[in-house]
């Protein structure tokens, strides 16, 4: 969609804002961050719209991109963004986390020169971060204003089992910028158990005791819906998942 159809959309399916991908085949390519972010967001505006956050692929404050990204979104009233992943490999676990963590210190340094917060996701599939635990060793030093957690009840369930999940979202909340919601079953295939998104509501996350953590810290940040399972009627499944999102979050 062009950003006029999707301001449309967005806002005739009832939600509030969009967050915008600024990366390679996203909304604004990196490259043309400067003369089409401030477009789109000026368009989505117009419907109404806020842009609270986008959602990047950077991951090193070196990046030529990354400084032009950050500014222009700042520039536009862009609060949050969500940088991009690192991979742990086959190496030691610790020494990745050190090395991560010095990238994501010169990325902090770049967000607080642009007033910008950066937020980072825990995504599963060996990505530093997956655990929270390793997110919270590499900011712990780092300014609260600038640099927290993107937190994803779905990946912390995949990563965190019975109580683990419950642990991550406790560490995170205090340092918390946005949220990302998705919902997902456990299949098992001829190897081995994998998690499969669904609509929200009918996978494993426990959205109880999510919504009651995020009520009883008093979150108010941008929530994310996350539509990443298949559909015959897209607009259709995106309407269920924000109708079941508002009953069970209050939002």
């Amino acid at each position: 969609m062009n950003y006029d159809e999707l301001g449309k959309t967005v806002k005739d399916l009832g939600f509030a804002g969009v967050d915008l991908t600024v990366r390679p085949k996203g909304h604004v390519s990196p490259e043309r961050v400067a003369e089409d972010l401030p477009r789109a967001v000026e368009t989505l505006r117009k419907h109404g719209l806020d842009v609270p956050m986008i959602t990047t692929e950077i991951t090193s404050a070196s990046d030529p991109t990354a400084g032009a990204i950050l500014r222009t979104a700042a520039r536009l009233g862009v609060t949050y963004f969500k940088p991009g992943y690192w991979k742990y490999g086959s190496g030691d676990v610790v020494a990745r986390v050190k090395e991560v963590g010095a990238e994501i210190r010169r990325l902090a340094d770049l967000a607080a020169e642009h007033r910008i917060a950066m937020g980072l996701h825990n995504h599963n599939g060996l990505n530093v971060g997956e655990a929270i635990w390793d997110t919270w060793e590499m900011i712990r030093d780092l300014d609260p204003r600038w640099t927290g957690f993107y937190y994803d009840p779905g990946h912390a369930a995949i990563e965190g089992g019975v109580g683990g999940h419950d642990v991550s979202l406790r560490l995170a909340l205090p340092r918390l910028k946005m949220v990302a919601l998705k919902d997902f079953f456990w299949r098992r295939d001829q190897t081995a158990w994998k998690p499969v998104w669904c609509p929200m509501g009918e996978g494993a996350v426990d959205w109880k005791s999510t919504a009651g953590a995020l009520t009883q810290a008093g979150f108010k940040g941008p929530i994310s819906l996350h539509i990443e399972y298949p559909a015959k009627d897209m607009l259709a499944a995106i309407r269920h998942d924000l109708a079941w999102t508002r009953g069970a979050l209050g939002v």
